[in-house]
């Protein structure tokens, strides 16, 4: 995954909002934006907004089923993120015990 990828994930989950639709779509699967705004306190169009941003991320895909286009969760972006944060991590503990290794306590 590029670090631009990462980063468009990251901030679509910067928003309180889009983590919410994150979570909701998570625990009741697939859903409509109208379904998602019944559960969230926001409107149909702040939702819709909101997907729009989270598909751009690749965090979210849609369905279109007859009128209804349904949402959910596209879980690989958010792994390739979390696998970036723990080798990143990672590499900043070897950093540090490379330093702690070179000036003792």
């Amino acid at each position: 995954m590029k670090k631009n990828e990462i980063g468009a994930v990251f901030n679509a989950l910067g928003d309180p909002t889009r983590l919410q639709v994150v979570e909701v779509l998570a625990s009741e699967g697939e859903m409509t934006a109208t379904e998602l705004a019944s559960q969230i306190p926001v409107t149909r169009q702040a939702i819709a907004k909101h997907l729009s941003t989270l598909s751009e991320a690749g965090l979210v895909a849609s369905e279109t089923h007859g009128r209804e286009v349904r949402y959910h969760l596209t879980p690989a972006p958010m792994r390739q993120a979390v696998a970036w944060m723990a080798e990143t991590g990672a590499e900043w503990d070897e950093r540090l015990a490379r330093l702690r290794a070179r000036f003792p306590g």
